[in-house]
């Protein structure tokens, strides 16, 4: 994955932008930019241990992908899910909580950054298991379309689940039953640190999937307003009873794998390359260019945002941890006498 390449244009921005939309998906990008941003910090301070695998680069996914959804529609993650998690309208401090280990955590502190959880919110992990969320996703929609609800279940996973064999099995059975399910391919170009093109015989994952007899498109994973644009149209599609469809966002990750990762296989020219197609500036200059975004109303979104997850940090620190004689809760079976 040497360059980004056009996506065809089907898939091109929409003419149209209303002023506080545009805001918004720009204000919802800052938001998980910044919260993962102070992560690394408190990451290198040691107060958030374990695993932490970064979204940065990706924030134009989770935030067009979910300002096309319902409130009401199922979200399955992997472990790069913070964006994702608070894109979906978590909320911050319970976020950070489980980064911290502490008990007011989304996961009661037992996940960690890896296994963001949220049933109010229909958010199902944070899985850390590649390809592990496709067969739940298939099965939330399958017992969706035998209970008559009108929902749909949006699977985010990476190129490098398309290696597994649950993915193929999974959107297979989608396919046959004719599940309301998005399978969203984050496309970056590396699964941990192998690139696409030395892992897979066919690197356009659109047309795998589309094997299936699957609707399959891809989508500038860069531009919040071509995600937007060519997940609605999946998202109809679906919801009109048109069974599953595949995305495949081209897209990139700015941070190495995980902390843990040296990222001595990617050439720092390729990345210097895909950061000139940051979504967040993109998206900055279109606002600028059309009269919607000043200096004061940016440097407006970025105080708020700023106060915003100093709460959270604040939250997390007061959250206690789990009380010791609570450990086996939700481990082990409790016997009533």
């Amino acid at each position: 994955m040497s360059e980004p390449h056009d996506t065809g244009p089907a898939l091109m921005r929409p003419r149209d932008l209303d002023p506080d939309h545009g805001r918004h998906l720009l204000r919802e990008m800052i938001r998980i930019r910044r919260f993962e941003e102070r992560c690394v910090e408190l990451y290198s301070g040691a107060l958030i241990r374990g695993f932490l695998h970064l979204y940065i680069g990706e924030e134009a996914i989770a935030t067009g992908v979910m300002a096309t959804l319902r409130d009401d529609d199922a979200v399955v993650s992997t472990y790069r899910e913070h964006g994702h998690a608070i894109a979906k309208g978590i909320g911050m401090g319970p976020i950070m909580a489980e980064m911290f280990g502490k008990v007011d955590g989304v996961s009661r502190g037992r996940g960690g950054s890896m296994h963001l959880f949220d049933a109010a919110t229909r958010f199902y992990g944070g899985n850390g298991i590649v390809a592990g969320g496709i067969p739940l996703a298939v099965g939330l929609a399958l017992a969706d379309r035998m209970q008559g609800r009108d929902r749909i279940t949006v699977c985010f996973f990476g190129e490098g689940a398309v290696d597994e064999g649950a993915f193929h099995e999974s959107i297979n059975l989608a396919s046959l039953w004719d599940l309301p399910v998005l399978f969203a391919c984050e496309n970056n170009g590396y699964s941990m640190g192998m690139a696409l093109e030395r892992a897979e015989a066919q690197t356009d994952l659109a047309l795998k999937a589309s094997g299936y007899a699957v609707p399959s498109w891809q989508v500038d994973g860069m531009d919040v307003l071509a995600v937007e644009e060519g997940t609605r149209r999946a998202v109809t599609a679906i919801r009109g009873g048109g069974g599953p469809v595949f995305i495949e966002y081209e897209t990139y990750r700015f941070r190495a794998h995980s902390m843990y990762d040296p990222d001595l296989y990617r050439d720092p020219a390729e990345v210097e390359l895909w950061k000139q197609r940051d979504p967040i500036p993109q998206l900055i200059e279109t606002l600028t260019d059309r009269g919607y975004l000043d200096a004061d109303g940016l440097a407006t979104i970025e105080a708020e945002v700023a106060t915003e997850i100093d709460e959270a940090v604040a939250f997390a620190e007061a959250s206690p941890l789990e009380a010791v004689e609570d450990l086996k809760r939700f481990v082990t079976s409790e016997v009533t006498p």
